[in-house]
């Protein structure tokens, strides 16, 4: 089967809720690309209509690309969103898709404005911004951390932080109730 085929292959696969319909897989960014160096775990969920039905892909970790939603994660590409065929497999993403995505972003057709506006206006500027991200939030350490390997539970996308704290929790005065 296609998972199997994925799991014998180089990329790290870990099944999320002991199954095989949802999966993170380690994806390295392509060679001589803004993303070379960086390492991302993909949410991949398969729907029981698969391969017929197109499955769908997420960065769990941050990524700062035009053709991906900074906050859930999701991919805009045509060849799994619109033009899926069952000829493709899930090698075809991560061999084919993915690095064509991170090589040859589309700013005509975003879903992260911030992202595909930088590129268009200030080129240099888009390219350390994607370079910040990935020393930030793609380097293997980051992605192997207690946060994202609660693979037992159902992790939301919007459940990963960046390790910022922004909650007012922190200080709390007072004593806890008895």
């Amino acid at each position: 089967m296609d998972v199997m085929k994925l799991m014998m292959s180089d990329y790290s696969v870990e099944p999320i809720n002991d199954g095989i319909s949802e999966l993170k897989v380690e994806f390295h960014g392509p060679k001589d690309s803004l993303y070379e160096g960086g390492v991302w775990k993909v949410r991949v969920e398969l729907p029981d209509a698969y391969p017929y039905k197109s499955p769908s892909i997420g960065f769990i970790n941050k990524i700062f690309h035009p053709n991906v939603d900074e906050l859930s994660g999701s991919v805009c590409l045509d060849v799994i969103n619109q033009t899926w065929s069952p000829m493709f497999d899930l090698l075809n993403i991560f061999e084919v898709f993915l690095p064509q995505l991170l090589l040859y972003p589309n700013p005509s057709d975003p879903l992260n404005g911030d992202a595909a506006s930088l590129m268009m206006k200030d080129q240099k500027q888009y390219e350390q911004r994607v370079k910040e991200y990935c020393e930030r939030y793609a380097k293997k350490e980051n992605i192997t951390s207690s946060t994202l390997e609660d693979s037992d539970e159902d992790i939301s996308n919007d459940d990963i932080s960046d390790g910022q704290s922004t909650s007012s929790d922190d200080n709390i005065v007072g004593d806890a109730d008895p």
